[in-house]
């Protein structure tokens, strides 16, 4: 079919082909060269990203050195103030059981300067301890969980190592006052010691003013007072062992006068004279007196009788029960060499093996030299009852006494 006349091709029909195919060269595209700007960005973006892991990197290694320095620092701080809390803690142990002591004093043994150094000792001890336990209630810091940014990390580090200077400085002071309080200790527990070593000392004191107690009171005071001298540090035992001797101390009282009431009467002056001369012919040998009308079937029409009970275990020791009628006749010969005889059984206590104790003749032998060689010449020395003992029971008695 052919085409109008004066239409164009393309509205009549068929397509166009593509220009290669036709025959037409297609045309060839030229390549963009690239740009500086590219090649400096790229440039500083690695160095950017190089300079934040390297800020990273030293942040982190920063902060560990950091963290550890204040780890470092915290472990010494703690030991400073565990070793600071324990030198309190003693010390205020010591202060308390001294005071303790201070506290449950009468005055009937303790020597007033004693006591008066031991309070001012505690009384300083409490203050440094007071303030020392105000030193140690310290809660110690602890690092902060890590931050994870390069800025955060440095700061972090540095308030880490601000952290560690102040504990090494608390820790230096904490140190300082360790011998301080240790020293305090020691003051407390010597005055102590000394006011304890006093009242020890002071019973014997007190036997000797109260020497008509019983036995068994001496004894125990002398026990109590043993066990006080043996203390070597302040505790409760030392407290309760003080109490103890105080009490003692107090039943000596008690027991003396109790005897005294039983002497009462015309007779107690004179029998006072005569414990007193019996006590000075056995030094060492604690001595009591009971006082009756009849001892041993003797005491009426004149006579005088004598009854003597001694242990041969420790202390020294022996009653010697008397008639009143050897206070009545004192202080005449017979009198004397009397009680000469009964302390010669009680001192047979301090020489056992100078005479054969194991009859009743050979006993009252021994008595009867040992009055004898005491001086005292009248019969009632045992001569008249008993018979004029050996000469070698007289000999060895010079070694008794």
């Amino acid at each position: 079919m052919s085409a109008p006349l004066g239409a164009p091709v393309s509205s009549w029909g068929g397509h166009e082909l593509p220009k290669h195919i036709v025959g037409t060269s297609p045309q060839r595209r030229s390549r963009r060269k690239p740009r500086p700007g590219l090649w400096i960005g790229l440039a500083a973006g690695i160095l950017a990203i190089g300079s934040v892991t390297a800020l990273q990197t030293t942040a982190n290694l920063g902060y560990d050195d950091a963290e550890a320095n204040f780890d470092s620092a915290r472990d010494s701080a703690q030991v400073s103030v565990t070793n600071l809390q324990r030198s309190t803690d003693d010390l205020e142990a010591a202060s308390g059981i001294a005071d303790q002591l201070l506290q449950s004093d009468t005055g009937i043994l303790s020597d007033p300067t004693a006591k008066e150094s031991l309070g001012a000792v505690v009384a300083e001890a409490g203050d440094l301890a007071t303030d020392a336990s105000d030193r140690a209630a310290i809660s110690l810091p602890d690092a902060d969980s890590k931050p994870s940014f390069f800025w955060e990390l440095f700061g972090a580090a540095d308030a880490l190592n601000e952290d560690a200077d102040a504990l090494d400085e608390l820790v230096g002071e904490w140190d300082a006052e360790v011998p301080g309080l240790t020293d305090a200790g020691a003051a407390v527990q010597e005055a102590g010691l000394g006011f304890l070593g006093s009242a020890a000392a002071g019973a014997s004191a007190f036997e000797a003013a109260h020497i008509s107690a019983a036995n068994d009171a001496m004894i125990a005071l002398r026990d109590a007072a043993s066990e006080v001298s043996a203390s070597a540090i302040l505790d409760q035992y030392t407290v309760d062992s003080f109490v103890a001797l105080q009490d003692a101390a107090a039943q000596v009282v008690v027991s003396e006068q109790a005897e005294l009431a039983a002497k009462a009467g015309p007779l107690q002056g004179s029998r006072l004279e005569v414990e007193a001369f019996a006590r000075s012919l056995a030094p060492g040998v604690l001595l009591e007196f009971d006082w009756n009308p009849i001892v041993n079937n003797a005491g009426a029409n004149g006579s005088m009788g004598g009854l003597t009970t001694w242990w041969w275990d420790e202390p020294d020791r022996a009653v010697i029960e008397l008639s009143n009628s050897v206070a009545e006749q004192w202080p005449a010969d017979r009198s004397k060499a009397l009680v000469a005889h009964e302390v010669g059984h009680a001192i047979s206590v301090k020489c056992e093996d100078a005479y054969d104790s194991s009859t009743q003749d050979s006993i009252e032998k021994w008595a009867t030299a040992w009055a004898i060689g005491m001086g005292f010449t009248d019969d009632a020395n045992g001569v008249w009852a008993y018979g004029y003992p050996p000469q070698s029971y007289i000999d060895a008695s010079y070694a008794c006494r």
